[in-house]
């Protein structure tokens, strides 16, 4: 068998980025239950007529089909999901007579997205996401709240500083309205783009795309150039002289967003009116969050406020969520060493061998140590101890046992001593009542 080549876009960590990847996800999901969100996990496919029913998707999806399955067999029309929301909103229709409104739910499962690999974007990668949704009508305090939920998800991680763009959709499609282009939706995915190809490549497509005059191209790109920490942006967008009943709507949401978040999370959030997410199903304040100095990079979290994408018609489940690209956020910190972990096993101790017959008692006494919550081993052979002290050294275990003492179990039957192998400390102690320093007892993750 030939080697096997790396598939790009299906990143696969190894063990002690893996270690971080798994205590980021522990501390987003400590962050989302203090906040009250419940877990749930739906299914990895979906109709694809749900998939594709919001947005220009439709070259994004991996279609699910068996290698000998019929073009109408059973799995035909199946798609694995790009994201978490729309099967959220599935999930929430299905079962809205079990659930309790309004709901508050978290999700942290990989997605699949068929595009382009290039640093931080990939095929397949974890998301974590919250949401809150509400029968008939949604308060608009929510969109505050997701908005610190995820501030205070953040704020614990070792990752570079991170600062969260806002706008509001009614604002920019008021606003186009206001300047007489009909087709605000193919406008907000025009504008989507600024960042990618630039204001002249933007104006060129509003021309294009929504026959807007060289002017009204003029006019989205001057509202999409106006950013402000506070609410002096509705100043900046009335100086421009264009009225509309829902560009008012969108400014009294954003400011109330804005004004709360910078009372609540100072200098976290900002009015960004670039902000447009390309998803059709987004309809009041729309969420990016960039790491500062590398907006470049993309945005690292992103959501919206949705009001009728979980509707069959009768009823109606208007939400507001966010979604962390985990992987997008790691990966890259990862590969380039910014972020790892203080060892790659989950290994504190390390009990040696003096010798193989001494392997039964080894495994009772590392048991003992296991019942106490202290991650133990047994030493794969009854090598020199020097040799076992580097086997403990090279994956970064701190500590190795000696049961009996260094002449082993045969010698001393109480005398146990434990090394600290960085400092070379070493002393005879009771297996059932020592403890490892807290900041010692699992890895660490370690910021460069």
């Amino acid at each position: 068998m030939s080697r096997p080549q790396p598939l790009s876009g299906f990143p696969e960590l190894l063990p002690r980025q893996r270690i971080v990847e798994q205590q980021v996800v522990d501390h987003l999901r400590r962050a989302f239950e203090l906040h009250g969100f419940a877990n749930l996990q739906t299914r990895a496919v979906e109709p694809m007529d749900q998939l594709l029913r919001k947005g220009e998707t439709s070259r994004e999806v991996y279609v699910l089909r068996r290698l000998q399955a019929d073009a109408e067999g059973a799995d035909a029309g199946l798609g694995l999901h790009f994201d978490l929301t729309v099967p959220f909103a599935r999930y929430v229709l299905e079962n809205a007579g079990k659930l309790n409104f309004p709901f508050r739910r978290y999700q942290i499962q990989p997605v699949w997205r068929g595009e382009r690999p290039q640093e931080g974007r990939f095929r397949e990668f974890w998301q974590a996401d919250i949401d809150i949704v509400d029968r008939d009508a949604l308060p608009a305090h929510y969109e505050v709240e997701v908005a610190l939920v995820v501030a205070d998800a953040l704020r614990g991680l070792p990752i570079p500083k991170v600062r969260m763009h806002v706008n509001n959709r009614k604002l920019s499609q008021g606003f186009y309205q206001g300047v007489g282009i009909a087709d605000t939706e193919e406008a907000l995915r025009i504008i989507d783009k600024l960042d990618k190809i630039g204001p002249e490549a933007v104006a060129k497509q509003l021309i294009e795309k929504v026959d807007a005059s060289p002017e009204q191209a003029e006019a989205c790109l001057r509202l999409a150039g106006i950013s402000a920490e506070d609410t002096s942006f509705v100043g900046e967008v009335r100086a421009l002289g264009v009225t509309n009943e829902l560009l008012e709507e969108g400014l009294s949401e954003l400011s109330a967003v804005v004004a709360a978040a910078a009372e609540a999370a100072p200098g976290f959030v900002v009015a960004d009116l670039k902000i447009a997410r390309g998803l059709d199903y987004y309809t009041g304040t729309v969420y990016e969050v960039f790491i500062e100095g590398e907006e470049h990079f993309g945005s690292v979290c992103s959501g919206g406020r949705y009001d009728t994408l979980a509707s069959d018609g009768k009823n109606t489940y208007p939400g507001v969520g966010l979604s962390i690209g985990v992987s997008r956020l790691l990966v890259p910190l990862l590969n380039s060493g910014a972020l790892t972990a203080t060892r790659e096993v989950p290994t504190c101790v390390l009990v040696a061998l003096a010798n193989e017959d001494e392997r039964t008692a080894a495994n009772a006494l590392a048991q003992r140590l296991r019942r106490r919550g202290i991650p133990t081993q047994v030493s794969p052979s009854a090598a020199k101890f020097g040799k076992q002290i580097k086997f403990a050294d090279k994956r970064g275990i701190p500590f190795v046992l000696f049961p009996g003492g260094e002449q082993g179990l045969s010698a001393n039957e109480e005398g146990h001593q434990i090394k600290d192998i960085r400092s070379g400390d070493q002393a005879t102690v009771d297996v059932d009542a020592w403890n490892p320093p807290a900041e010692d007892l699992h890895p660490g993750i370690v910021a460069a």
